[in-house]
């Protein structure tokens, strides 16, 4: 039953996890850094790229297919704020053109529930993207500045007792 989409959900799932990985490393470093807003931005995009994952191994199993847990791609060992910015923005773009192409794509072979699952992902996405851009727009008006801010809360936070800042 709609193997052309078990390939699609498939290819999703390894966006997905990569994006997960790729996610909690620069959660790891923005968190070393003192940067607290960006590194649970970070946190919480990983969190919900898995229940992306989540939601199309549903579909998958349903379809009678198999989820193929395969990473779509290599952790970078990025450091800069703003290259990670950049390319979590640049993820985000393309998995919401992967998923608007293959919702189409599923509509085209009848398979109108895996196409709304896509949609529904392209709407995640693009907020995700928005969230990514509007940092790299604040980081650009406000430079190192903006940063800056962010260890500073989080050093008062720690001199009063609240380490990390609650993540």
């Amino acid at each position: 039953m709609h193997k052309e989409s078990v390939v699609l959900l498939n290819k999703a799932v390894a966006d997905e996890l990569h994006a997960v990985h790729q996610y909690m490393y620069f959660h790891f470093h923005c968190d070393d850094q003192g940067l607290d807003l960006l590194s649970t931005l970070f946190k919480r995009t990983a969190i919900e790229e898995m229940l992306h994952v989540e939601k199309l191994a549903d579909r998958i199993l349903f379809l009678k297919g198999e989820v193929e847990m395969v990473v779509g791609g290599d952790v970078k060992k990025i450091h800069d704020v703003k290259e990670m910015l950049e390319m979590a923005t640049a993820m985000e773009e393309s998995s919401a053109k992967d998923y608007n192409k293959w919702a189409n794509e599923c509509a085209q072979n009848a398979d109108s529930v895996t196409k709304q699952i896509f949609e529904s992902l392209v709407v995640d996405e693009e907020r995700h993207y928005a969230q990514y851009d509007n940092e790299l727009d604040n980081l650009g008006k406000y430079g190192k500045d903006y940063l800056a801010l962010q260890s500073i809360e989080r050093s008062k936070l720690v001199n009063v007792g609240t380490p990390g800042g609650g993540n």
